[in-house]
Order: C-alpha cells, then sequence, then structure tokens
C-alpha cells in the first residue's frame, strides 16, 4: 500500500478576494491572488508542484474525493449556519458573519464541502485499509469552525465532519485529533469537548488565536474530561521545545488513549518564517514530529494515521514542510531538503531559554499527570 494524498485544484480556487470588487469570480472564472489574505492559495498549490518537480508524487497515490453531504455537514453544524452559508454562497459570496475573517466568494459553500470531503476520503481510506496512511490538502482549512460560526479563514470543521462520518459507518469509535498547527484548534475542542471517545491535543502558541482559549485548565467536560489537552508552547519556541512536548506530553497522552486512529491537524504555521507567528520549527522539526507520531501508531492502532492540512502561510516554506512529512510518511528517498534551515537554525534559543522551555515542558508534565 502507498501513502494516499488527498488533493483538488479546485479547493486552490477558493479565495476571499473579489467579491468585495465585483469581480465575477466563481464558477468557471478562477479567482485572483487573495486580496491581501495570508491564506493564499499558493501556499498549498506550491505543496502539489514541489511533489511533481521532485517526482515525490509519483509514489504517491494522488486522488481527488466525493465533497462532504448535507448529512455529513449536519452532524457537526446547525441547520441555520449551512442555510445562511449555501445562500451566501449561492448569490455572490461574502461572509456568514461580517467580519470573522472567513469570506469567501460564489461556490464557496461546495468548495468547503470538497475541503471536507477530501479528509472525508483519507480517513476513510485509511480505516478500509486502502492506503497505509494519508495526506488531506484541504482548502480551506478547518480547526477554528465551530458548529454555528465561520472563523479564522475555516468554513467548515474538516476533521470534526470527518470523523463523524467515519464513526456514523462503523469504521472506528475512537479517535485522537493531534493540531500541531501554530493557532489553538479551538473549534475541534469545542465540537468534542463532552466526547469520550474523541481525545483532542493542541500545541500552539500561547494566546495566538484565539487569544482567548487554548489554557491548559481546558481539560473536556462531563464525559470527555480528561480528553483535551492543551500545550500552550512560549514565543520563540523551536525545534528541540516541539520535538520535547511531542516526546512527553503527547505521546504518553496518546498511550493511555490508545485510539484506533491519530489524525493530525497539520498547519506549518509554526514555521520560523510564518508572518501569523512567533516560533521556529524547521522543515526537520516537521519530519521528525511525523516520526514519531508513525512510531506511536504503529504501537498503539496498526500505523493508522492521517494527516488533514490547516494553515501555514509563507509560501516559501510551506512546501518544503509539507515535503518533509509527505517524504517521512511514505517512506520515499526522495529529500527536497529546506532552503531556509539555515535561518531556522540560527535562531534557535540559547541554551539558557531552551532550560526555561524544558522547564516549561516539566510543569505541564506534572499538571497533567505525565
Amino acid at each position: 500500500m502507498r501513502t494516499g494524498f488527498f488533493y483538488d485544484e479546485q479547493c486552490f480556487w477558493h479565495t476571499g478576494s473579489g467579491y468585495a470588487f465585483a469581480i465575477p469570480v466563481g464558477d468557471l472564472v478562477q479567482p485572483l491572488a487573495s486580496g491581501g489574505l495570508p491564506e493564499d492559495p499558493e501556499t498549498k498549490r506550491r505543496i502539489k508542484n514541489l511533489l511533481n518537480v521532485t517526482c515525490l508524487g509519483e509514489e504517491l497515490n494522488m486522488r481527488s474525493a466525493a465533497p462532504a453531504t448535507r448529512e455529513d455537514l449536519e452532524r457537526v453544524h446547525t441547520s441555520k449556519y449551512l442555510n445562511d452559508f449555501k445562500s451566501i454562497s449561492d448569490i455572490d459570496g461574502g461572509e456568514v458573519i461580517p467580519f470573522s475573517t472567513t469570506p469567501f466568494t460564489k461556490g464557496g459553500y461546495e468548495l468547503a464541502s470538497l475541503s471536507s470531503g477530501l479528509v472525508m476520503g483519507a480517513l476513510r481510506s485509511v480505516l478500509l485499509g486502502e492506503q497505509k496512511n494519508a495526506y488531506a490538502l484541504a482548502r480551506p482549512p478547518g480547526h477554528h469552525c465551530l458548529p454555528d460560526k465561520g472563523m479564522g479563514f475555516c468554513l467548515l470543521a474538516n476533521i470534526s465532519i470527518a470523523i463523524q462520518n467515519a464513526r456514523s459507518s462503523g469504521l472506528a469509535e475512537r479517535f485522537a485529533v493531534v493540531d500541531w498547527d501554530v493557532h489553538h484548534g479551538n473549534g475541534t475542542e469545542a465540537i468534542f469537548i463532552e466526547d469520550p471517545n474523541v481525545l483532542t491535543i493542541s500545541l500552539h502558541q500561547d494566546r495566538c488565536f484565539p487569544p482567548d482559549t487554548g489554557n491548559i485548565e481546558e481539560q473536556g467536560t462531563g464525559a470527555g474530561l480528561g480528553n483535551n489537552m492543551n500545550i500552550p508552547l512560549p514565543a520563540g519556541s523551536g525545534h528541540l521545545t516541539y520535538l520535547e512536548a511531542i516526546d512527553k506530553l503527547v505521546i504518553p497522552k496518546l498511550k493511555r488513549f490508545k485510539p484506533e486512529v491519530i489524525i493530525v491537524a497539520c498547519g506549518f504555521d509554526a514555521s520560523g518564517v510564518d508572518p501569523l507567528s512567533r516560533m521556529i520549527c524547521s522543515a526537520q522539526t516537521f519530519a521528525e514530529m511525523t516520526e514519531k507520531l508513525m512510531k506511536i501508531a504503529e504501537d498503539i492502532c496498526d500505523s493508522k494515521l492521517v494527516f488533514a492540512h490547516e494553515g501555514g502561510y509563507s509560501e516559501v516554506h510551506v512546501p518544503f514542510c509539507a515535503h518533509a512529512v509527505l517524504q517521512k510518511l511514505s517512506g520515499s528517498k526522495i529529500d527536497a531538503g529546506d532552503p531556509l534551515a539555515p535561518i531556522m537554525d540560527c535562531q534557535q534559543p540559547n541554551s539558557e531559554m531552551l532550560g526555561v522551555y524544558s522547564g516549561i515542558i516539566k510543569r505541564y508534565q506534572s499538571y497533567f499527570g505525565l
């Protein structure tokens, strides 16, 4: 079996620009550039381009998937939200909730449904044993989206929709989501906050976005108490801090929970050159975190591992971070390297700061009883 790579050119056509300037984008009119929004199609299209140029794409099972249906969406989202979204999408686009940083053009509802469908397809293919693991290049992203509100460039809760689809099909019951996007996965957390069979873990820059969520005190409620883990990391955290957090916090929590599949909310905005964060991860950081999760997935859930693309806003660096992840997932020998590695190496915390960050991880270990 090969690594599945789920993508669709149409998802690169999602954009927030155009509708405000009377440009008739949508249907068969490909949108222009993002109009200034950081969530730009090129960060993701360039991943596919790099895979083509290095020929790593030839070693992947590249495919699209069917869009999520209304039934799929309603397992997570309210009817009112979906109706409002569809109504605006059918006309000219806009925002379901003004100033929520989730603009879209005409047809945005269908493109978001396709994005959710890519994650659904990736998860189902792994659970059905069709792929050894899978990566969904989903766009728009989803981990900030709430049942009744889009936010932070996220219009539908892609991973949550995929989980509920797999659950309704009887493919699995216990799921773990590891979110290493630099921003807190507040939407996924909110959707599963009371669910005893979904573990949600978020590593994120402390108080970055949303600034009022992601505290370690939030560990779930009701039957889901203990199944939510927030790991807020201080700005300036780099390669070694992220690996220590995976080793000492994430992996022990996964071992205790014993999911049937691990899903990674894979944002690359902890990159040291990302415009929306202040972390210092390199392509090698993401590669090593992938290796660690592949090992724990082998140990506890028959290697069932799915990646769903979230954020990452450096058009130059994101493709190399994603290529490094896909090289590990597929076991390929094709290495694109990291042209920005020297910059990342120069920025890494000194020994004194590493001691501070390590102390924070140790306090979190104690807090979570790990």
